[in-house]
């Protein structure tokens, strides 16, 4: 899907340290600083320090400022009621998280694209051939998350929960040196799959880890958490697990990327643009029929 391009000197040095350096160790132990809780004399000005390096929002915060007890806690900051309006309209699928787009369009010959001159194949993000079969043919949309937005991703269909693959792997960052430079990085890297059958056919939502995340959390399900040293596999559930359109899905504990499937051809995307910024909830297809 097109030639690459060499990368910048400065990208390629920083590609090359972080070979050295034990990334999923070193995560964990970010995320346990971040979620370390400590007197309140010393949390509130790391907090609002964290707000204002990134221009977080604050004003949407469930929360004051001052009742979050460490860094991780306010990262992973619920929003106020109604702070987000979910898309409703019959036949829409809506944006599962806060974020930019980051890339959308057909899934061809099984593949999708990662950056310019860079695709990975469905097989290797979903690691499963046959459940990738059933989305060739369909489309995607990236959705990446910078430390400044709200990290709670929310379904972007209504339906019912098949099931749930979590994939070991690596956690490269995925800032753009990253997505530009990291062969198959949403393929490589440790990550979720939840699966739900929706109006509008299969739906795959991939909750792709990085580095600094210390883990992720599923709302489904209590027990699944990534990064932990344990392969949870397949989960299947006994009883069916019914979700509304933006219900909470799972959490990134530090920031992330979501990358949503449609298995069904007659999904179509709706118009947005690479690096175009986007909430959750927010229409991401247009109104499926038939």
């Amino acid at each position: 899907m097109g030639a690459s391009r060499s990368p910048p000197v400065n990208d390629r040095l920083f590609i090359a340290a972080l070979h050295l350096l034990p990334k999923n160790a070193w995560s964990r132990c970010i995320g346990a600083v971040a979620h370390a809780r400590l007197p309140r004399l010393l949390t509130s000005p790391s907090v609002r320090w964290f707000a204002r390096r990134y221009d977080v929002n604050v004003s949407e915060a469930e929360l004051p400022l001052s009742d979050y007890r460490s860094v991780g806690e306010f990262f992973t900051r619920r929003l106020k009621l109604g702070a987000r309006n979910i898309d409703r309209r019959p036949g829409f699928a809506v944006s599962p998280a806060d974020g930019r787009v980051l890339n959308s369009g057909e899934i061809v010959d099984g593949r999708i694209i990662q950056a310019k001159g860079r695709d990975f194949s469905v097989a290797q993000l979903l690691k499963d051939e046959e459940a990738a079969e059933r989305f060739f043919g369909g489309h995607w949309i990236t959705v990446y998350l910078s430390p400044r937005d709200y990290h709670r991703v929310h379904h972007p269909v209504e339906g019912t929960i098949r099931y749930a693959h979590h994939i070991p792997g690596y956690l490269w960052p995925v800032n753009q040196a990253a997505v530009d430079n990291v062969d198959e990085l949403f393929a490589v890297n440790e990550r979720v799959v939840t699966y739900v059958d929706s109006p509008i056919g299969e739906v795959a939502t991939v909750m792709v880890g990085a580095t600094s995340v210390g883990h992720i959390t599923m709302a489904y399900d209590e027990d699944l958490e990534t990064n932990r040293g344990v392969d949870k596999g397949v989960r299947h559930f006994a009883d069916p697990i019914r979700v509304a359109r933006g219900d909470e899905l799972g959490t990134f504990h530090l920031g992330s990327t979501s990358v949503v499937l449609f298995a069904t051809p007659k999904v179509r995307l709706a118009d947005r643009k690479e690096g175009e910024p986007i909430t959750m909830g927010e229409a991401i297809t247009l109104k499926t029929t038939g």
